[in-house]
């Protein structure tokens, strides 16, 4: 039994206990509330969200504002949770967080509205609000230029580089607002500020979450990026030059006429191609791939977009000139090479001196389009000129004529000559069924050529070059004569004519020049001694005599690889009272037909629209080893440079190409009875590197040619017009700076 002392320290002892467990207790649950000490297993993942910040509150439309939020994880194990940013009730980005327990995150979206006004913006059970203000007028002297898409084509939701040099030309410190869209959608923007002359680079990074073609657009340049299967890229096999002849590239063992192009799984493959290589008009030898490897057989990898272009070097025969290609509905078909009379470097005469004079130049180009094969793309006439030549090319004007015409007629261009300047692009209308073949056709060897240009078979009348003449003063030239007929009764004479020209190897054309130097350093040459006649034509007088047509009517110059027909109106050329209706035609270059024929019905009316460019943009389809330089036209959009023939030029080398989309919204449909044609017409100049026919200059961008200039190279009393304007021009397009190699 205990006393009464112990049973008091027994009490005593029992509330102490209690005190101390009462205390532990207390803190067991302090601590369990404070998520520090559990009983037992851990606590599953749960999410809080906290401080939800929009910078800046306020902000003008376009300008991309940044919205945060902080994630928590307040459960012991590690989760996921699917955060999703809403604008004005829409979903605008949504992200799957993960966290590990008792762990925090700062989630940020970048969000860019075109429209003014108040945004709520909500995430979770958070929500805040943003202003947009109108953004105030904008008179920014900066310019951008070069805009680059890199890579142009990827996989979904790779990031995609787009980049833009920004300059200031001015004497001043300037500000600009710059914004990217994608598909018509600004997805971000940016404010620059650029000291006076300075510059910089301008970065966006951008994606796509769907496969196909989305186009960019960063305040007025424009471009496109491509979405294709992952795993996969495309391959596109071709040729540089003209024609339409295919090359056949052997890829992986199996045969594939250019150009080709297909999405191949990435991995490693094997090209070759032919050398030499016959395209109709000249032999071609194998000289380099696009991306520098000269063997004709090769391996490659394909982990990108790829463009193989093989090069070849003209070996014997001609071709030149930037290439048209339009959409058939299905794909770009090839047309012809455009503009050989804009060629420069014709030669108009040497002087005693043995000084050579050039003369002559015409960059117009008049191409009638099949109707058959032509067709709208997205509501516009969709065209490429791509110069695949290694040359340099001044495109200056660009735009279709749309010709409605009286059914049962058919309706033609005429052509330009080198030797006269100037636009003489006249359609005329022909009546199919009323042409009448010449009653004879002779060629300079006195031979029967009539049945050579009865019909359009591509059999040609044989023809000579002009350079394989005996000597400098013993010119042998092409020479057709043609009996045309009776025409006393005939108020309008046509001539109907199908040819082509075939320039040439270069390597006779320097030996011929060298001639008259020769000549003119043996005090043999008189000033003014024409090097090379033009084109021209003869008639008889009353007495017979062969006289030369009035320089008002000249022969044109036919096109190289594709022959086309045109029209020559020969009204009004033969003299009062003759009966004997001869036409002689005589050409230095080789220059053969295919087709002749004689319309005497008067001219219909037509009705004529005229179609400017609504988009050209200037880009480059693949690299070139060429050797040209200069100051090139930067790549993005051009339409202002080609609406008119002002020497302000789109100016490209080989790899490069001008996309031309011309809208059909305002074209009036043909009247009642009416047939339709089109025709595109274009100014182009364009330059062979030296010895490649470039005779007389460097293979540069400079000196400029300009549409009054007497020949080129031209003489130092001339100058492109450096006027205030094209001044303006020059800086703010020809800023793609390809150094000499």
């Amino acid at each position: 039994m205990l006393s009464r002392s112990a049973i008091v320290k027994l009490k005593a002892i029992l509330v102490i206990d209690l005190i101390i467990v009462g205390a532990a207790a207390g803190v067991f649950f302090y601590f369990q509330d404070q998520g520090i000490i559990t009983s037992g297993a851990l606590r599953p993942a749960e999410f809080t969200l906290s401080d939800l910040t929009i910078s800046p509150p306020e902000a003008y439309v376009g300008e991309a504002v940044q919205i945060s939020v902080n994630i928590t994880n307040i459960g012991d194990i590690e989760g996921n949770q699917t955060l999703d940013f809403q604008v004005n009730n829409v979903i605008k980005n949504s992200e799957n967080i993960t966290l590990p327990g008792n762990s925090s995150q700062i989630v940020e979206f970048t969000d860019v509205e075109i429209s003014e006004g108040a945004y709520l913006v909500q995430v979770g059970n958070l929500n805040s609000t943003f202003i947009l203000k109108p953004a105030p007028p904008e008179s920014s002297k900066i310019i951008l230029s070069s805009m680059k898409v890199d890579p142009y084509e990827a996989w979904i939701d790779q990031p995609i580089t787009v980049t833009a040099i920004a300059e200031n030309p001015s004497t001043d410190t300037e500000k600009l607002t710059v914004k990217i869209s994608v598909d018509d959608t600004v997805i971000g923007s940016q404010v620059i500020e650029l000291e006076a002359a300075g510059s910089q680079t301008v970065t966006f990074i951008v994606n796509a979450t769907t496969e196909g073609r989305h186009q960019i657009k960063m305040n007025t340049l424009t471009g496109s990026f491509t979405i294709v299967k992952t795993g996969y890229h495309t391959l596109t096999l071709n040729r540089s030059g003209g024609g339409s002849t295919p090359l056949p590239a052997t890829l992986d063992g199996v045969v594939h006429n250019t150009p080709y192009t297909a999405l191949l799984p990435v991995g490693e493959y094997s090209v070759s191609v032919p050398t030499p290589f016959n395209v109709g008009t000249g032999v071609l030898e194998f000289s380099y791939w696009s991306d520098g490897v000269r063997s004709s057989s090769r391996t490659f990898t394909l982990d990108k977009r790829l463009i193989l272009v093989v090069t070849y070097t003209l070996i014997s025969g001609y071709a030149s000139c930037p290439s048209l290609y339009i959409w058939n509905g299905t794909g770009y078909a090839y047309v012809t090479d455009v503009s050989n009379t804009g060629w420069l470097g014709y030669i108009s005469h040497i002087n005693s001196n043995g000084q050579v004079v050039f003369g002559g130049g015409n960059p117009w180009d008049f191409v009638k389009l099949d109707r058959n094969v032509l067709a709208t793309k997205d509501g516009s006439f969709d065209m490429a000129l791509f110069q695949q030549w290694d040359e340099l090319f001044y495109l200056d004007s660009a735009y279709m004529v749309v010709v409605d015409h009286p059914a049962g007629t058919d309706v033609y261009s005429t052509m330009s000559s080198y030797a006269n300047q100037g636009f003489n692009g006249k359609i005329y209308t022909i009546n199919p069924n009323s042409l009448t073949l010449p009653i004879s056709a002779t060629n300079e060897n006195g031979e029967n050529v009539l049945p050579q240009i009865s019909q359009i078979d591509r059999v040609f009348t044989p023809g000579i070059n002009g350079v394989l003449s005996p000597s400098w003063d013993n010119i042998t030239l092409n020479l057709l004569t043609l009996d045309l007929g009776d025409l006393s009764s005939a108020q309008q004479i046509k001539l109907v004519m199908n040819g082509m020209v075939d320039w040439g190897d270069a390597g006779p054309y320097y030996t011929w020049i060298d001639g008259f130097k020769a000549a003119a350093a043996q005090g043999l040459v008189a000033d003014g001694t024409t090097v090379y006649p033009a084109p021209y034509m003869e008639v008889k007088d009353a007495n017979g005599k062969w006289i030369n047509v009035p320089q008002g009517t000249v022969m044109p110059n036919p096109s190289d690889f594709n022959a086309r027909t045109f029209v020559v109106d020969l009204t009004g050329v033969f003299p009062p009272g003759v009966s004997d209706y001869q036409l002689r035609i005589s050409n230095f270059f080789n220059v053969t037909f295919d087709y002749i024929a004689v319309d005497t019905t008067p001219q219909q009316s037509i009705a004529v629209q005229n179609i400017t460019p609504s988009s050209a943009t200037l880009r480059q389809v693949w690299e070139t080893q060429s050797s040209s330089s200069g100051s090139f036209t930067r790549y993005g959009d051009v339409t202002s440079l080609v609406q008119d023939a002002d020497d302000m030029y789109v100016i490209g080398r080989q790899g490069d190409q001008v996309d031309l989309q011309f809208s059909t919204a305002n074209l009036a449909a043909p009247a009642l009875g009416m047939e339709r044609d089109y025709f595109f017409f274009v100014a182009c100049w364009f330059k062979d590197p030296p010895g490649a026919w470039g005779y007389g200059f460097n293979f540069t961008t400079d000196p400029l040619p300009f549409l009054s200039m007497t020949g080129f190279p031209y003489q130092i009393t001339e100058s492109y017009p450096y006027d205030t304007m094209h001044n303006a021009y020059i800086q703010q397009f020809n800023t793609r700076i390809v150094p000499s190699p």
